[in-house]
């Protein structure tokens, strides 16, 4: 029986409660948080909140897919033609990599248009593959989550780029 990552979508700010109920269980889940530093009056403090919001990931089989559903704060899976969209392995290593990186990281749910197709080679996203394009006039690199119609937006030096010409599953689109 296999196992693939899926999208949950879920109760607005119930990441981190449907994250703890689910490793709780054993299940294999994935939350992408994202230090921001919140500013107030009296006080300015470093937290921890998801880079997808709304959003929490899990690895899980087809006896677990039902049980999931019934964790309190679950909405539903994020599907197409009433079926869980599937999420590529490759898409969640991106962004445990992304994540482990001081990169400026910015979420966009813009359809970004193809380029030159490139591949990346050097930095923590080596032998990833996707397109260069230009975004609010940065060189960007933009990983496209399409189950979920989110990027991931990160700034790249093009000293990590070089062109390529092979279709690679590994997609990032670079702006």
């Amino acid at each position: 029986m296999g196992y693939n990552w899926y999208a949950l979508y879920t109760f607005p700010r119930f990441e981190k409660k449907i994250y703890k109920r689910l490793t709780d269980r054993g299940i294999e889940t994935y939350l992408p948080l994202q230090k921001k530093l919140r500013i107030w009056k009296d006080r300015k403090k470093w937290i921890e909140e998801p880079l997808l919001r709304s959003y929490v990931f899990v690895k899980a089989s087809e006896l677990e897919y039902y049980t999931i559903l019934n964790i309190e704060g679950v909405v539903r899976y994020v599907s197409f033609s009433g079926k869980a969209a599937i999420i590529p392995e490759w898409q969640i290593q991106a962004m445990q990599k992304l994540i482990d990186t001081d990169c400026e990281i910015t979420i966009s749910s813009k359809d970004f248009k193809p380029g030159n197709k490139i591949r990346i080679i050097t930095g923590v996203l080596a032998g990833f593959e996707g397109e260069l394009i230009s975004y609010m006039g940065k060189k960007r690199v933009v990983i496209r989550i399409s189950q979920i119609a989110r990027s991931i937006v990160v700034t790249l030096p093009l000293t990590d780029l070089e062109i390529a010409e092979s279709t690679n599953k590994k997609n990032v689109l670079l702006k």
